[in-house]
């Protein structure tokens, strides 16, 4: 299995992800997504978006604030329990969390056969405070969002009565959420600021348990489609003490991570737990009326959410490879930052740079999501191989033959093999839908 390290190697060296503010000495738990890290997580989002919202009509998108009113997260029981439980080395005062032995057993095992002692465990509120207002000592205490799910649930109505959804209907939203995390880790997996991609699916509470199996089932077809690996994915459920206050039930995706299996994204039927609560704390009615059927309710909730970054993560590592002479990224064409790769044969033969310039312009403007790559940078091998280790999954020669019979060189990443196409027929095997 692909080692974390070579992994955080790759991303910095490469350009896809940076420690933040690292010239600073950095901020635990926070990252810097670079020009590829910045096309890739953009790529992830858009086949979610796709997926979810384009590709359906009982699903619609939302784009909520991050500042919220405090009685939002007071209502849903993030300011009562959101919150892990941490222990302190009573020897070094180092904090972890209580439920993660396997890093408390590191911490005791690095003090070198010294008895550690740790204290009783405390709740830890993970709610990132914030103040706002213009005078000092009259500003008022918000929170930055723990999580993206309840802007949606706020809004529940207000889709409603703006829109013409009916009941099973779902609500998608992606966007940055804060948590205040103990022990930040394993690269960009645990972080203190990081990306949700949800969806919430209002249904009958009588069909909850149909629409819960449905949902589960898309979205492990979902990351498979983009190329995950079937052996490295797996379902977990949780068990009943370790759900979060909301759920009835709970479901993980799971990856079989460089750190043992992790969870990739979580599917939980949280019952009518948010619109109830927003509906006794707010005052406003927030039952649905099925005129068909002529009943009201209270919906039920089957919420997916996943972590943009942790996809970034678990999408990387499944699609590292190394052989005797190069490392291979293989990333599923759609999520490649770069599509396609252009080279002139040779850097200093005007007329090849200018029919390279002109396939690069045709191939930018029949797609511009193919994003492609140009490279004129010494010998073609050392340029495949640096194409290769991105991820881009096609690259395109221009040589003296093309200018003799307008063809060109596709060479395949996986492959290596090559192939001559006519550069009228470009665009159709370039092509990423």
């Amino acid at each position: 299995m692909t080692s974390l390290d070579k992994i955080v190697s790759l991303a910095k060296r490469r350009g896809f992800i940076y420690p933040g503010s690292e010239i600073y000495g950095g901020l635990s738990g926070t990252w810097d997504y670079g020009p590829l890290g910045v096309e890739l997580k953009n790529n992830i989002k858009r086949e979610f978006w796709k997926s979810m919202v384009y590709s359906r009509e009982d699903v619609v998108g939302l784009d909520a604030a991050i500042l919220m009113n405090p009685k939002v997260w007071e209502a849903s029981g993030h300011v009562a329990a959101f919150a892990d439980p941490l222990v302190e080395c009573k020897f070094c005062h180092s904090r972890l969390r209580a439920d993660q032995n396997e890093e408390i057993k590191a911490h005791e095992e690095s003090h070198k056969g010294k008895k550690v002692e740790w204290t009783d465990p405390k709740q830890f509120n993970l709610l990132v405070e914030a103040k706002l207002g213009v005078v000092e000592e009259a500003k008022q205490k918000v929170y930055l969002r723990g999580e993206i799910t309840q802007g949606v649930h706020v809004n529940f109505k207000n889709v409603l009565d703006s829109s013409r959804m009916q009941i099973p209907f779902g609500i998608a939203q992606i966007g940055k959420a804060f948590r205040n995390e103990i022990t930040p880790g394993n690269f960009t997996f645990r972080s203190r600021e990081f990306e949700q991609m949800e969806l919430q699916y209002y249904v009958n509470p009588k069909d909850a348990s149909r629409w819960y199996e449905y949902w589960k089932e898309e979205r492990m077809k979902w990351y498979l489609a983009l190329g995950m690996t079937k052996t490295k994915m797996r379902f977990r459920q949780h068990e009943e003490n370790e759900r979060a206050h909301y759920a009835r039930d709970a479901w993980d995706i799971e990856y079989d991570s460089p750190f043992g299996w992790k969870e990739f994204e979580g599917i939980h039927n949280r019952g009518d737990w948010d619109l109830s609560q927003h509906q006794k704390e707010s005052g406003q009615d927030m039952a649905y009326f099925d005129q068909q059927k002529q009943e009201k309710f209270l919906p039920y909730i089957i919420e997916t959410s996943g972590g943009v970054d942790r996809a970034v993560l678990f999408f990387l590592a499944n699609a590292y490879h190394e052989e005797k002479d190069r490392l291979i990224l293989k990333l599923h064409p759609k999520l490649a930052p770069h599509k396609v790769a252009v080279f002139p044969l040779l850097a200093n033969k005007p007329e090849l740079v200018k029919k390279a310039e002109e396939i690069y312009s045709q191939l930018s403007t029949f797609n511009p999501q193919l994003n492609p790559a140009w490279d004129d940078r010494g010998n073609i091998g050392k340029r495949y191989y640096s194409q290769d280790e991105i991820g881009t999954p096609s690259c395109i020669t221009v040589d003296f033959q093309t200018l003799d019979e307008n063809t060109v060189t596709i060479r395949d990443r996986d492959t290596a093999k090559q192939e001559r196409v006519k550069v009228d027929d470009l665009t159709k095997a370039v092509d990423i839908k």
